[in-house]
């Protein structure tokens, strides 16, 4: 992206960008293929290096509260079913849409001033996510489940909250062309904490037990938690270190009905507006997409504790292959995409993650595998790379800059609306069927995102031939 400290889409120099519509009239669904050199290039520049630290303020809550809370409620030996519904904390993501507006155009009393509206939501947010950590450190499942749930549910509203004004200041700082690189850069900070969040919290509470003193040990977790608090301060300072993007100017609402108007409705009549009857299709796409990963991962750790693997062995594994698999996936999604086209690396994104949770079935039949579960997380973390960066990178281009942190935060509570639900019943159903079936199950799901993914790119072919 552009080396300035305060580029916007409304200032781009892209020929591409309709400055009086705030739209992409090339959207990133239509491959313009550059030079290998000059695609890599956009990975040093220093707005995409910022989106990197920025990601990984924006992943480091999301394990904390569903795989790593898993591990650790199980351990505490707290039922899987009972896990499974508290998976539902997560579905504050799912509505994030619903206050969107307020963060799209509220200003927070003094720090808006100082910081500007973007800065000023992002420092908020983290602050409610570090305060709701600490009191998750501070308390006991085996206890007292209640404190636990409420402070879980403070984490992830502060995280959905810093997600809606993230997603906004992404998109207003680079021009359509490199929302891939950026969404790549995102993604890999993202995925590296969310690998933090989980096998670094796992190796933490593993490195703070004391021998002897039993299988579960509170003081452990409460370690491991207290340690994600404080890498959340990675955010805060990239947050006050950075430029705030040049502010988009509203029209003064006349009344509260006509600030509604603005705030509430248009960002939604936008879209329907300009997609029209594609509009179903691309909802359908968005609201599908991830099912797959969602619904099974908020049983991957439960079932890592019951096929009798350690912390310290899914965390090595996750540490180092993990990290390896996910950095080569964001940044090789990122790149095909620009290179090829978004919708080519969706439909690859889709094969590959469905296919990733049949290898889950597999490591079922191999019991305590080491060996196989380092070629199952590789496998998992390279697919869910390429998938992520390219489905970011479709999202940010069917969002008008204008409404950006409204429509971006629909299009991603979308996204997790229906998996989160349906994860809610994952414990009741391994229960029940056990992992193999369930496994196989959720691969299952993604047969319909590939029919979806195949009608939206004829489609978008369509409309590109009907405009030439």
């Amino acid at each position: 992206m552009p080396a300035k400290n305060t580029p916007t889409a409304h200032h781009s120099p892209d020929p591409s960008f309709n400055s009086e519509s705030g739209l992409a009239t090339e959207t990133a669904n239509t491959p313009v293929k550059k030079p290998w050199r000059e695609v890599w290039k956009v990975y040093a520049e220093a707005a995409t290096l910022r989106m990197l630290l920025l990601g990984f303020s924006a992943g480091l809550p999301l394990l904390l509260v569903f795989g790593t809370l898993s591990f650790w409620l199980r351990e505490a030996g707290i039922d899987r079913t009972t896990i499974g519904y508290l998976s539902w904390v997560g579905l504050a993501y799912g509505f994030k849409w619903v206050w969107a507006p307020l963060v799209d155009r509220l200003p927070i009393p003094l720090l808006t001033r100082w910081l500007g509206r973007r800065r000023s939501w992002l420092l908020l947010s983290q602050s409610v996510i570090i305060a709701a950590l600490v009191g998750m450190a501070l308390t006991d499942p085996r206890l007292d489940l209640q404190p636990v749930i409420w402070c879980a549910l403070a984490v992830a509203f502060g995280s959905a909250t810093q997600d809606i004004a993230l997603d906004a200041y992404r998109i207003e700082s680079a021009d359509v062309q490199r929302q891939a690189a950026l969404a790549a850069s995102y993604q890999t900070g993202y995925r590296l904490a969310m690998i933090w969040a989980g096998a670094g919290a796992l190796w933490i509470a593993a490195r703070a037990e004391v021998t002897g003193a039993g299988a579960y040990q509170q003081s452990a977790w409460a370690s491991a938690y207290f340690a994600m608090a404080i890498s959340m301060l990675l955010g805060v300072v990239t947050v006050l270190l950075s430029p705030e993007p040049v502010a988009r100017a509203f029209k003064p609402a006349r009344n509260a009905a006509e600030w509604l108007q603005g705030a509430l409705v248009e960002p939604f009549t936008d879209f329907l507006r300009r997609y029209g009857k594609q509009a179903i299709l691309i909802l359908s796409l968005i609201a599908i997409y991830r099912i797959s990963d969602v619904v099974m991962g908020i049983m991957a750790n439960p079932f890592y504790v019951d096929m009798g693997y350690t912390k310290d062995e899914v965390a090595a594994v996750t540490k180092i292959f993990g990290v390896i698999m996910t950095l080569v996936g964001a940044f090789l999604g990122g790149a095909l995409a620009m290179r090829f086209g978004v919708m080519r690396v969706l439909m690859l994104g889709a094969v590959l993650s469905a296919g990733s949770n049949l290898l889950f079935a597999w490591l079922v039949s191999r019991g305590h595998d080491v060996n196989a579960l380092i070629f199952v997380i590789s496998a998992d973390n390279l697919s869910s790379g390429i998938a992520s960066a390219a489905f970011i990178a479709y999202l940010s281009s069917l969002t008008n800059v204008n409404y950006s942190a409204t429509q971006y935060a629909l299009f991603s509570s979308m996204m997790l609306l229906l998996p989160k639900f349906l994860a809610g019943y994952s414990g009741s159903y391994v229960d029940s069927f056990g992992y193999s079936q369930f496994f196989t199950a959720t691969a299952l799901l993604g047969l319909p995102v590939l029919i979806l993914v195949w009608l939206a790119s004829r489609q978008k072919q369509r409309q590109i031939a009907k405009d030439e």
